[in-house]
């Protein structure tokens, strides 16, 4: 799940680093209320979607006076962005976020996140702030540097927090804060459940001081149900439809560009169907995991998903039934298909428990459906009945 800048920025503040005095705004009206709580007269005014690139797109703005914030702020709110990571539809603007603005000396990089790999949280540290890191890493790879620490009670030792501010080169002043502040950010991903926050960029202003610039969040869905606190900054404005009605099914569900609905239990089957549909010469429109033990509604509510998505020209079920029942998925494909009366071809892929009655409901749908023998052949025929 992600969150906006302003609410990463509020917890930042909560474990003690450094931000910039902030208000985040809904309206006009908003505006004129919480104006109040900032003191400098040059603002910053910055768009608040989850994207990045919102620079490039319009949707930070320097701001020299009053009358200019009011101007700003009316052409922003309700703006669409377009950046290199909302696609060509864009974003609409529905909430800014203004902050006083800073003296910028030096920018810099600092991230922590989950290392599946190891097993360890990851610090990525690196000289060139305010640029994709991936830019700097595919360029500049000698500019950044990797340090992987042991998840430890009391945080990273200082040893280790020396190796991850090293390339800074900061003062002994400006070392002090920056520990500080990689203890908080290790302390947030912990204790959170977040699976990446990232500082970018960390500036030094000219009077010396370390200011977090620009923040984001991410947190592991699967570990949400522990944290109502982060749940309750999910905005849902920011997520696609389809993705909000999956996840009110426990269903995992990721909308792509192609032209095959995929309905699948397991994530590594689910993986390979889209795989093998590429090899194909076609593209799958989704990742979509029903889970183990989906029932009836469940698989109803999935199928019902992948037809709504515009693009779909057919579908590819693929179920090996172990906890989840074969005959079970063919009665609820068959109800969804029966309720919005299924105009795309369906090719379906049955094996394990009760996959012989699955087969048997199927058949007796009277509904135009595909037989797969297995995966391969299920690939095939989608395939050739999209075409």
């Amino acid at each position: 799940m992600n969150i906006h800048e302003h609410q990463a920025k509020e917890i930042l503040k909560e474990y003690g680093a450094p931000i910039s005095n902030g208000v985040v705004i809904k309206s006009i009206d908003d505006l004129k209320v919480k104006i109040k709580n900032l003191k400098k007269k040059e603002l910053v005014l910055k768009a608040q979607i989850h994207a990045g690139g919102r620079g490039k797109a319009g949707g930070i703005k320097l701001i020299k006076n009053i009358s200019e914030l009011e101007d700003e702020v009316k052409k922003m709110l309700g703006k669409t962005l377009v950046t290199h990571q909302t696609g060509p539809e864009g974003r609409e603007v529905k909430r800014l976020y203004i902050e006083e603005a800073s003296s910028i000396s030096k920018e810099f990089y600092l991230s922590c996140l989950v290392d599946r790999e190891t097993s360890k949280i990851a610090f990525i540290s690196s000289t060139e702030g305010g640029m994709d890191i991936e830019k700097v890493a595919a360029e500049n790879p000698e500019k950044i540097i990797t340090n992987k620490i042991d998840l430890k009670k009391d945080g990273p030792e200082e040893k280790e927090i020396d190796k991850i501010i090293s390339i800074f080169k900061f003062n002994s002043e400006q070392k002090k804060i920056a520990s500080n502040l990689v203890k908080s950010l290790y302390h947030i991903i912990v204790s959170k459940d977040a699976s990446l926050i990232e500082i970018n960029p960390l500036i030094i202003t000219k009077s010396n001081k370390i200011i977090c610039l620009d923040a984001k969040m991410n947190f592991d869905d699967n570990a949400i149900f522990r944290h109502p606190e982060i749940l309750k900054l999910r905005d849902l404005n920011e997520e696609d439809p389809a993705e909000i009605e999956a996840s009110k099914y426990d269903l995992a569900y990721i909308k792509l560009n192609g032209s095959i609905g995929c309905m699948v239990n397991g994530a590594g089957l689910a993986m390979a169907t889209m795989d093998i549909i590429k090899l194909y010469g076609e593209e799958p429109a989704n990742f979509l995991d029903v889970g183990g033990g989906a029932s009836k509604e469940k698989v109803s509510a999935a199928f019902k998903l992948i037809l709504s998505d515009k693009n779909v020209k057919g579908i590819l079920i693929n179920i090996f039934g172990g906890i989840m029942r074969c005959d079970v998925l063919a009665q609820g494909v068959v109800d969804a298909a029966k309720e919005i009366n299924l105009s795309v071809p369906l090719v379906v892929r049955l094996a394990g428990t009760n996959f012989k009655e699955g087969k048997e409901i199927l058949d007796r749908s009277n509904l135009k459906i595909l037989s797969a023998s297995d995966l391969n052949d299920a690939a095939k025929k989608i395939v050739e009945a999209i075409k």
